[in-house]
């Protein structure tokens, strides 16, 4: 008894003597499993896409899978949702997309404030929209485009992806900002909008930059301007909406967010490897492939993004009197 009891103190003893270990220590084996990512819109489309590449580079980067998983609906409502109710330990990540900025004013009921739930973790890419028209729409510039509508207020259809999405906002702020009336036609996502633009069902689209160049270099649709407050390597000879309507600015833009209470340090560490990507060359390849700039900055200046986002968007929603249906 007595040498088990001496065995114990100098057991104890060699526990006492050991550093403390601190809080921020632990997320060293984060993770430790899968980390599922979730999309709020389908497999295939600009979100999808920059998460699955986002999520590769932390499976290679941290040593376990980074498993996308898309749950489409609401304009990614559904899968805010459910990241809102999932456990905050860093295994449940949120695909964020200009819905996040959106959907507070578009939406009369939500189960969920997205700033006030969701933890902004890192901002990936921003990327611009194209202002595009058909072909047989006879105007080749803005100012054509602006005095045609206003001649003809009943011949000027927007397509777009849907009520709600980047490119019908993009369409409804140039409409709020330089007085051109236009009919908005809402598809179920940017390609059917773009075929019938192609068609001439539609007569104009702000539709993201990946998924129209290839038909603007193919001379199937017609480029008048962009969307950035700058014009862009991939369409060099393309001017800016701002240009011509002075102040115009419209994006889509990408990142990651996790539950509210996820720890610090794993949020952190998220940020970093995020961060790092943007300095791979490979990844910079990549990324520039999308026509976008890259989002690299701290959680917080990911959170000043939406915060500005929703006070922009919130206003052109409201002015528009635009309702989700």
């Amino acid at each position: 008894m007595i040498n088990s009891r001496r065995r114990f103190l100098r057991l104890a003893a060699g526990v006492a003597a050991l550093p403390a270990i601190s809080s921020s220590a632990w997320p060293q084996a984060y993770p430790s499993r899968p980390v599922k990512i979730i999309v709020g819109l389908a497999a295939g489309g600009a979100t999808d896409i920059v998460a699955r590449l986002i999520g590769q580079w932390l499976s290679d980067r941290l040593g376990q899978q980074f498993v996308v998983e898309n749950r489409p609906g609401a304009n990614g409502n559904i899968a805010t949702e459910a990241a809102v109710n999932a456990s905050a330990d860093g295994y449940t990540l949120l695909a964020v997309s200009p819905g996040a900025a959106i959907n507070g004013a578009l939406y009369d009921k939500l189960n969920f404030e997205f700033l006030r739930d969701i933890a902004p973790v890192a901002g990936i890419l921003r990327v611009a929209n194209v202002m595009a028209v058909s072909l047989s729409l006879p105007v080749k510039t803005v100012p054509e485009f602006i005095a045609y509508a206003k001649a003809n207020p009943n011949k000027i259809n927007m397509g777009s992806a849907g009520i709600g999405s980047s490119n019908h906002l993009s369409g409804e702020l140039f409409k709020l900002m330089s007085g051109a009336p236009m009919q908005h036609v809402p598809y179920r996502g940017a390609a059917p909008a773009l075929t019938d633009l192609i068609g001439g069902q539609v007569q104009v689209v702000f539709s993201a930059v990946p998924s129209t160049v290839e038909y603007i270099k193919a001379g199937k649709v017609r480029a008048l301007a962009v969307t950035s407050t700058s014009r862009l390597e991939a369409l060099p000879d393309v001017p800016t909406v701002a240009e011509f309507v002075p102040g115009y600015e419209a994006s889509n833009w990408w990142g990651i967010a996790a539950p509210k209470a996820t720890p610090a340090d794993i949020v952190n560490k998220l940020n970093q490897e995020i961060n790092a990507a943007f300095a791979d060359p490979k990844m910079k390849v990549r990324l520039s492939e999308l026509g976008g700039d890259v989002l690299a900055g701290s959680p917080a200046s990911f959170e000043k993004l939406i915060a500005d986002e929703t006070d922009k968007w919130g206003k052109v929603i409201r002015t528009a009197n635009i309702k989700a249906n």
